[in-house]
């Protein structure tokens, strides 16, 4: 009998599409499911990037080159230059999405077996990264309690062996929302340069910061060398489906490996580099009035997610997430039953269970990640089921008496 490998056995399903087929389920029902599941804007996205394939005058799509085309990896840098960073175009190695700039990373750095130390919770898609390219990763947690401030270095070096390589973030963090201060960067700086560690920075929501000025990786002096830059237009320019990533090092010799890589799949897509020069083009008010759009947003699901009975959640400082804590006895349980078993006005929401963003067994249990990339009016759509369904969710861990007590304390 034919067998697949244990390599596909060990991937796990997304925690964020893994109760897709249950949405499905309800959508064939006829049941409106609002999705704060996943990280899909319904921002639109710009114009003139539709605008530059539309326009193009284009009789044979060829290949780009494997380290993306010169006009757009010139175009880019200099968007990275306006951001403070000191890239040049030979810096950047184009990729087909964020996605393919982690898997070349995590590929280019390091050996099978090698460990990854990582703030937890960290984005799901990583767990499957590291079993992809037969490496662990290393949580080190981070509380809700403390906001997901970086945990103190000491419990990274505590977690340091000789198969660690690298350390790896997400800045802004998906799915906390939380912002990596330029005093924590440093110091993660610091303890890369004494273990001489690659330092892994995933910045995919760089410009959305909504309380503090961005300092990203790329800008730390005196780590050249080990600092690699994963970055994608997806949430930049709610442009998801254009797969466009990079992969940015001053490290000559890993972005030559990297390379070998990218010329295994031959080329990014032509078509999306197009319209990633047009998108390295706009003027500043874009990111004015999505930054504004997604600040407002914030604020809403906040305020309601701390009105409701027994849950808390921090206030993040960027990207478009929160994690909350909510009172059911398990939190995947509950987001199943809420597209099975519940509905409010033929109306239910779809959540991304906590556990999955977690490498340390038992965390996340009861937490959830939601997504803010919904208008205000579908948002408080949203919030409301979310409101119903706990208070109907037979495995609440919150009594109506405390329920009632909470509500007062609140108002």
């Amino acid at each position: 009998m034919l067998e697949v490998s244990q390599r596909g056995r060990a991937m796990p399903v997304s925690p964020y599409r893994k109760l897709t087929p249950y949405a499905d389920e309800a959508k064939q029902r006829g049941v409106q499911v609002y999705h704060l599941n996943i990280g899909q804007p319904d921002i639109e996205t710009p114009p003139a990037m539709m605008a530059a394939v539309q326009q193009a005058d284009i009789r044979v799509l060829e290949y780009s080159p494997s380290a993306g085309s010169v006009s757009y990896r010139q175009k880019l840098a200099a968007y990275y230059q306006r951001a403070g960073m000191n890239v040049t175009p030979e810096d950047i190695l184009v990729t087909a999405g964020g996605s393919e700039a982690i898997f070349f990373a995590m590929m280019s750095c390091l050996n099978p077996g090698d460990e990854v130390i990582v703030p937890e919770p960290f984005y799901g898609a990583y767990t499957a990264f590291a079993i992809a390219t037969t490496v662990t990763l290393v949580p080190v947690t981070s509380t809700m309690d403390e906001g997901f401030a970086l945990p103190p270095i000491s419990e990274f070096e505590q977690v340091i062996t000789p198969r660690t390589k690298a350390i790896l973030i997400c800045n802004p963090n998906n799915p906390t929302g939380y912002v990596y201060s330029r005093a924590e960067l440093e110091q993660m700086r610091d303890l890369c340069l004494r273990h001489n560690l690659y330092f892994l920075s995933d910045e995919a929501y760089r410009e959305f910061c909504y309380d503090s000025e961005y300092f990203s990786a790329f800008q730390l002096e005196g780590a050249e060398e080990n600092v690699v830059l994963l970055d994608t237009v997806s949430k930049r320019y709610s442009a998801c489906g254009a797969r466009l990533g990079a992969l940015v090092t001053k490290n000559k010799q890993l972005q030559a490996t990297a390379l070998k890589f990218a010329q295994m799949r031959v080329s990014a897509p032509g078509l999306s580099q197009l319209m990633g020069e047009a998108a390295t083009e706009l003027p500043d008010s874009y990111f004015e009035h999505t930054k504004a759009e997604y600040m407002a947003r914030r604020d809403l699901m906040v305020s309601r997610l701390r009105a409701m009975p027994g849950v808390y959640c921090p206030i993040p400082g960027g990207a478009f997430y929160v994690v909350a804590r909510l009172p059911v006895d398990d939190s995947e349980r509950f987001c199943q039953w809420l597209l099975e078993s519940f509905t409010y006005e033929n109306q239910t929401v779809m959540l991304s269970p906590g556990a999955g963003f977690y490498g340390t067994p038992g965390l996340g249990h009861d937490e959830v990640r939601l997504a803010y990339v919904l208008n205000a009016t579908d948002l408080n759509v949203a919030l409301t089921c979310l409101e119903r369904g706990l208070a109907a969710y037979p495995g609440r861990t919150l009594a109506p008496v405390e329920a009632a007590v909470l509500q007062e304390a609140k108002s």
